[in-house]
């Protein structure tokens, strides 16, 4: 079946120093998940159980988040983010506790083990994403 596309605007066309502004951003955003990739792997967790562990300690207000806050944070399935929890639990990364304020919700913490792995690797990272401090101004709000 074929598909129709709507031509595009000229006036809208990116010109070359758009692309090769977008071409330096991906770029060095691909050499920061290749870096992350590499530290995250050398610490024996992947880049995701960093990320969720990143997430749920760096939750705006709190030490912890529900599964659906990390779902959001991670741009993942309910599901799938369920599932990484379960294996960042196994692993003594996290633990699970029912909400005293809602017995229906589930808050994930750290342990300890998690947060010294946390440490080691937002130390490895800051000085990284220090380098895209210009798209980090804001610190505050939902994207």
């Amino acid at each position: 079946m074929a598909t129709h596309r709507k031509p595009v605007d000229p006036q809208s066309m990116p010109d070359k120093e758009d692309l090769e502004a977008m071409s330096l951003f991906r770029y060095r955003l691909r050499r920061f998940l290749r870096f992350s990739e590499e530290v995250t792997h050398a610490e024996g967790v992947t880049p995701l159980q960093y990320q969720l562990m990143l997430h749920v300690r760096g939750f705006p207000g709190r030490d912890w988040a529900t599964v659906g806050e990390l779902a959001e944070r991670l741009q993942a399935a309910p599901n799938g983010t369920v599932a990484l929890v379960s294996r960042c639990e196994a692993n003594g990364l996290v633990l699970r506790r029912a909400s005293r304020a809602d017995g229906r919700q589930v808050e994930v913490h750290l342990t300890a083990k998690g947060a010294q792995c946390l440490a080691r690797l937002a130390s490895k990272h800051k000085p990284e994403i220090e380098a895209f401090g210009w798209a980090f101004n804001q610190t505050t709000g939902e994207d």
